[in-house]
């Protein structure tokens, strides 16, 4: 193993308690769902990127919804027409003008059209998660250009040349070649487009350390004993049960799912962040000293978790949680 740091074990217990909020939740029990109080004042991602509430929303309903088609071509374009904005209100706002949103009927103008009257109105159309390029297409707004972008794609055939390719790195490497995405960016759309029926490239086979990661490795580890990143996290992740074990930590796993190499490459994401309170000393190699989002409590009901189907987890009925006058964590 590579040379630990003194925080190499808080990554683990961040990552137990983190998913132990998640099932409490799920399973009813009364709140507060944590004692620890960065993670009880603060907004964390989910032990497990596809449980987050804007994943669950992508599978659920853009991808896997009954009424929508499983074409290829359609949840291609569903999944990066949602992606490219990653924003819940921003796909309801479309669906609520232009009805049910399908590759087949899409008029891009008009989508660029109601954008356009948002963008007016002050509405954000973009969510705060990642720092979305401008891609270089000639239109006045950025909007305008990823809609320019998600066209292109199209043109070219992209979900049919993804579903000839061999694994999840050739995926990768396709989504990479359009203007705008980065190595970060490519890499999160290619396992959202994995959650869909388009693709079936293990999880395990492929990681790309993105920015945060690259912060949270570089405080977990005084050295990479020569590895490059994405080597650390297929270790890591291939460690896990061990150092669960050796720390006395009750780590449930997602349904008996165990963490994937991108669910560990978001995790010391977390754990960059976590610890500017945790280990203010520690600036890593982003320098960055405070948490940006602080915790805003929701109320919204919850939703019976759905990931996608060929995982084959048994996921148990949750119970209906009264949530007024209580803590309640996004998901």
């Amino acid at each position: 193993m590579r040379e630990r740091s003194q925080i190499y074990d808080t990554f683990w217990r961040f990552a137990a308690e983190r998913l132990g909020m998640y099932l409490r939740r799920l399973r009813g029990d009364a709140s507060p769902w944590t004692h620890d109080r960065i993670l009880s004042g603060h907004r964390f991602t989910n032990a497990y990127r596809a449980s987050d509430r804007v994943s669950q929303f992508l599978i659920r309903e853009v991808q896997y919804a009954e009424h929508r088609s499983q074409a290829p071509d359609e949840v291609f374009f569903r999944t990066m027409l949602f992606k490219l904005f990653n924003r819940v209100e921003t796909w309801t706002l479309l669906e609520s003008a232009l009805g049910p949103i399908s590759w087949q009927s899409a008029n891009l103008v008009r989508i660029c059209e109601v954008l356009d009257q948002a963008f007016a109105r002050g509405t954000c159309v973009y969510s705060a998660a990642y720092i979305m390029p401008n891609p270089a297409f000639g239109r006045t707004r950025k909007h305008g250009n990823h809609l320019a972008l998600l066209e292109r794609m199209m043109e070219d055939g992209a979900p049919a040349r993804l579903r000839c390719l061999g694994s999840l790195r050739e995926v990768y490497d396709t989504m990479l070649s359009y203007p705008g995405l980065g190595p970060f960016l490519a890499f999160q759309y290619t396992i959202d487009l994995n959650y869909s029926s388009l693709l079936e490239f293990p999880e395990a086979d492929f990681v790309v350390a993105g920015p945060g990661a690259l912060d949270g490795l570089s405080k977990c580890f005084e050295d990479l004993g020569g590895l490059v990143p994405e080597d650390v996290i297929m270790e890591v992740t291939q460690r896990q049960e061990r150092e669960f074990a050796r720390l006395g930590l009750n780590f449930e796993s997602l349904f008996g799912r165990r963490l994937q190499p991108i669910d560990v490459q978001n995790l010391f994401c977390e754990i960059s962040k976590y610890t500017r309170i945790s280990h203010p000393e520690l600036t890593g190699v982003s320098g960055r000293t405070r948490i940006k989002q602080s915790y805003e409590p929701s109320f919204r009901p919850l939703e019976q978790p759905y990931f996608p189907p060929r995982w084959g987890l048994q996921i148990p009925d949750i119970k209906p949680v009264p949530t007024s006058g209580q803590q309640a964590f996004a998901f």
